[in-house]
């Protein structure tokens, strides 16, 4: 067996393993990185970008529909209704994955990172085997990531899908069912309803997307009942039979029912199960890595493990949420800790957005969290229908809105949120504005261009001033 030394090994080349490498490998450490399946990790193979690109689709064949119609829209209109081609949509999907994963391979080869693919078994925590190679660090970055939670009584397969399947659909499905009305369930769940199947979707909190609060979630709900995707909430799913048809039946009952006579069904093409995601900690037994109940990888404000020079970023720990972006930020703050520069993960706010239709974003404190902290609160909000970029681009007609929080007394700004078409790219404003600890003037005295959507950041906050210009 070879054996290969290096300063550091990062272990897993998604959005956080992959950018731990470039920066330590700038930061002149001889670095080595492992990946089982292809550079780009979840987020850029499997997950937010191919995503993101279906959702694209799915709005472009929706528009073309409303232009097929008696009459057009806009003024444009097409002889005949648009024709979805499941294989040719999936081609162009997998050509833009396929690009950004030749463009992280050569980011890493630039840097002067190592790539080695192939599956890391663990020796101790600071070695691993790699087929015939073993690999000796000095530090280790785990960025394992995280793969979906699978039902034990509606195991994958059959049918029944994970995410990572459902952005590989390549023909047209009559019927899908989405199980579980988080974020994942509902972005795929509005794709598919969009490019023309019915979807259901079962789940068992007594709302979708019930981390974010009601008046977020109401247009978004709209949406839903007006395109008619169904909705059961407050329900348990209970397994999924095979029919004689070659169709899956989800049975599903009221989480409040005892009787197995109130037992629910509906039949579907697919099932697909979104109920979260588990932290990929199998095979970490033999490193004395300190693991929680749930398999997180234990580690404290530097991202640091129980293991002198071990450390884990990224959905496999308990530090922060599962996001792509928390993750990239972890693995290059690492990456300068063992560089010998002084940081810890400790944000004043991430973002968090649902790239539904509308999409929904959220930074900061909501006005009931901000109030449960114990702050005297003001609330302003702007909506997409008062704005005119938003107009022009048909942004308004999900009845979004722009809703700021800040302290009353000395008009710190608390938190931002937003609800419509389009809305995630104001994102980055309102999340510098906390970092900075802006105050609600700092945004009212800055320029706004117009005619942008960026205006209803200043527009909001001149609302929570209580002289809002554009709204009467």
């Amino acid at each position: 067996m070879k054996t290969r030394k290096c300063k550091v090994l990062v272990i897993g080349a998604g959005p956080g393993g992959y950018v731990a490498a470039i920066r330590s490998s700038q930061l002149g450490l001889d670095t080595v990185i492992v990946e089982g399946e292809r550079a780009g990790g979840t987020c850029l193979i499997r997950g937010c970008i191919p995503s993101k690109a279906m959702i694209h689709a799915a709005h472009k064949f929706h528009d073309l529909a409303a232009h097929a119609k008696k009459g057009g829209h806009m003024g444009i209109s097409i002889p005949g209704p648009a024709e979805l081609e499941m294989a040719a949509l999936k081609g162009w999907k997998d050509d833009i994955v396929d690009r950004l994963n030749k463009g992280v391979e050569h980011l890493l080869k630039s840097s002067g990172a190592e790539l080695i693919t192939g599956w890391a078994e663990f020796k101790d925590a600071k070695t691993v085997t790699v087929g015939n190679l073993q690999i000796e660090a000095e530090f280790v970055i785990l960025a394992n990531g995280s793969v979906p939670i699978e039902l034990p009584f509606m195991k994958y397969g059959d049918g029944v899908i994970s995410s990572r399947e459902a952005l590989d659909i390549d023909k047209k499905i009559e019927h899908l069912v989405v199980v579980g009305g988080g974020y994942i369930g509902l972005e795929l769940g509005i794709v598919h309803r969009m490019l023309g199947a019915q979807v259901t979707v079962v789940e068992a909190m007594d709302s979708v997307l019930p981390i974010f609060d009601k008046e977020l979630r109401r247009p978004l709900e709209l949406f839903l009942k007006k395109n008619k995707v169904k909705v059961h909430t407050g329900v348990f799913a209970k397994g999924v039979e095979k029919m004689k048809n070659g169709k899956l039946k989800l049975n599903f009952i009221d989480k409040n029912s005892k009787e197995d006579s109130d037992m629910q069904s509906v039949e579907a093409d697919m099932v697909l199960v979104t109920v979260g995601r588990r932290p990929r900690s199998e095979g970490l037994a033999t490193t004395g890595i300190a693991l929680d109940e749930s398999g997180f990888v234990k580690v404290n404000e530097q991202c640091q493990t129980n293991m002198k020079g071990v450390y884990a970023i990224g959905d496999l720990t308990n530090m922060g949420e599962m996001l792509a972006h928390v993750a990239s930020f972890q693995g290059e703050m690492v990456a300068e800790i063992i560089a010998g520069k002084n940081r810890i993960y400790n944000p004043v706010a991430v973002p968090a957005i649902v790239f539904t239709e509308p999409e929904i974003v959220s930074v900061g404190m909501s006005p009931e969290e901000a109030k449960d902290a114990g702050h005297p609160v003001l609330v302003g909000k702007f909506p997409l229908a008062a704005n005119g970029r938003s107009l022009t681009q048909e942004a308004e007609r999900t009845g979004g809105f722009v809703r700021v929080v800040a302290r009353e007394d000395d008009h710190r700004i608390l938190g931002i949120q937003a609800v419509g078409t389009h809305v995630s790219e104001l994102v980055g404003e309102w999340t510098l504005a906390l970092e900075m600890g802006a105050l609600l003037e700092d945004i009212a005295g800055t320029i706004h261009a117009h005619p942008t959507m960026t205006e209803m950041t200043h527009e909001a906050v001149l609302a929570t001033l209580g002289h809002a210009i554009h709204i009467a």
